[in-house]
């Protein structure tokens, strides 16, 4: 009997640990688990160690199975909470959930089943698809689209204004941001991450998207379906990335340009040009992976070349002083 899941060095006999990989066998003699979940390639171990197992060919899925079975996400009640406000004009379908001091604005609407967490602010005329979860502090700017089962994490910040100014010569002019934010079905936005509304068009992440904590997409921002963006990533307005684009930690990208379908940025990548699709960049300004590393490796062996060019330089210069002084010698009428 197993009643949780649990790492082979924390697990205890009540526990059910994985083993995904090979590499992680070593760690099994001294496990406390009472049962294995591993990948077919270890059941040879697995049946060896003597313990209850059970082998797939695809863990990670199988580990999101038992993580939903064991610890299943626990829906608020279905209900306005008193000290919410909603506005006589917003429309709440069935089985929506409003959590403490929660603001519903005029002209919203939300979907049946939806969860608004407590202190969440839903702009006007801000809609919310059904069965999307919404968690405290997080907050809706006006007209704000979210797709059906969107999951906005606390403290993001939706439809914002686009960083849009005008110098006239003596101040910095505030441009009108009007264009819209779409978030299609399945996303999710991570906390305290910052998604501007489009300048006159529309800032639009497409359906099953995952973005992490701490990014900023700027206004017009397209991204494609099923991509994913890391934490600290930020992409200038108006650049567009196709399908299942994958953005890595702290990547930056500019302004007006495209990522093509499938494309890999790298952790902390510069992008300022167009990126074909199916390849992975890396470094600043990026480029392709496989140059990006010849480059790196070059790099490491710079010192060993300074020490050979200063050699051939103190050579040089040697070879110089003795032709000088064999020319100075001649001159003189000295034999040499």
């Amino acid at each position: 009997m197993v009643c949780g899941l649990a790492s082979l060095e924390e697990a205890s006999p009540a526990d059910l640990a994985v083993v995904s990989e090979a590499r992680f066998l070593e760690k099994l003699p001294s496990s406390k688990a009472g049962a294995i979940l591993g990948c077919v390639s270890v059941r040879a171990a697995l049946e060896a160690d003597g313990r209850p197992f059970l082998v797939t060919s695809t863990p990670q899925q199988a580990v999101r199975a038992v993580l939903e079975h064991f610890y299943p996400e626990i829906s608020p009640e279905a209900a306005v909470h008193p000290t919410a406000w909603v506005h006589p004009e917003a429309s709440l379908e069935h089985g929506v959930s409003v959590g403490p001091f929660a603001a519903i604005s005029e002209g919203v609407w939300i979907g049946e089943g939806a969860s608004i967490g407590a202190h969440c602010v839903i702009g006007p005329r801000a809609r919310v698809g059904p069965g999307a979860v919404i968690f405290p502090h997080a907050v809706l700017y006006p007209n704000v689209v979210l797709g059906a089962r969107v999951r906005i994490h606390s403290g993001a910040r939706i439809g914002v204004d686009g960083f849009g100014y005008h110098f006239d010569g003596t101040a910095h002019q505030r441009v009108p941001q009007i264009g819209g934010c779409v978030l299609e079905d399945d996303v999710e936005v991570g906390a305290n991450t910052c998604i501007d509304r489009g300048s006159t068009g529309v800032t639009r992440v497409g359906a099953g998207t995952k973005i992490d904590n701490l990014v900023h997409l700027g206004h017009n921002v397209t991204i494609g379906p099923l991509g994913i963006v890391v934490a600290q990533v930020g992409v200038s307005g108006s650049t567009r990335l196709g399908t299942g684009v994958i953005l890595g930690g702290q990547a930056g990208l500019a302004g007006h340009i495209t990522v093509g379908d499938g494309a890999r940025v790298a952790a902390q990548a510069g992008v300022i040009g167009d990126v074909d699709p199916g390849v992975t960049i890396m470094g600043f300004p990026a480029r392709p992976q496989r140059e990006f590393l010849k480059a790196a490796a070059a790099q490491y062996r710079v010192p060993e070349l300074l020490r050979r060019v200063r050699a051939l330089e103190d050579q040089l210069a040697s070879l110089e002083s003795t032709g000088s002084a064999t020319d100075s010698a001649t001159d003189s009428g000295d034999p040499v």
